[in-house]
């Protein structure tokens, strides 16, 4: 559960998000993802490091350059957590029932003033 708050308060910021939309595309080295997001090299380094903490992204190190990817099973698994939170019912009927009540009282009070 934890992870996924981690994950997705990672991936709210709109920079991180096309800056995961491109590697998903293919590895970039952080100069090359500076260039293509308009940003400076420590911009991207913050970001990546975001990422990295939160699992996100990975970095595996070729020569000189550190060259980043994401890891999909994290993303594969977030997704999967997503769904199952969309299919969660409420079991709890006379809360439904009080807030039905609620709002016919409301509108009531309403068509009162008018």
């Amino acid at each position: 559960m934890m992870n996924l708050i981690k994950i997705m308060k990672a991936l709210s910021d709109e920079t991180r998000y096309k800056l995961l939309k491109l590697l998903l595309k293919r590895d970039f080295c952080v100069g090359a993802l500076a260039i293509r997001l308009n940003i400076s090299e420590s911009a991207v380094s913050q970001h990546l490091k975001i990422l990295r903490n939160a699992n996100i992204v990975k970095g595996d190190k070729r020569g000189y350059y550190t060259h980043y990817y994401v890891d999909r099973k994290v993303l594969e698994e977030v997704a999967e957590q997503i769904v199952e939170l969309s299919r969660v019912v409420s079991d709890d009927k006379e809360c439904h029932q009080d807030l039905s009540k609620n709002y016919s009282f409301i509108r009531k009070e309403a068509e009162k003033d008018v």
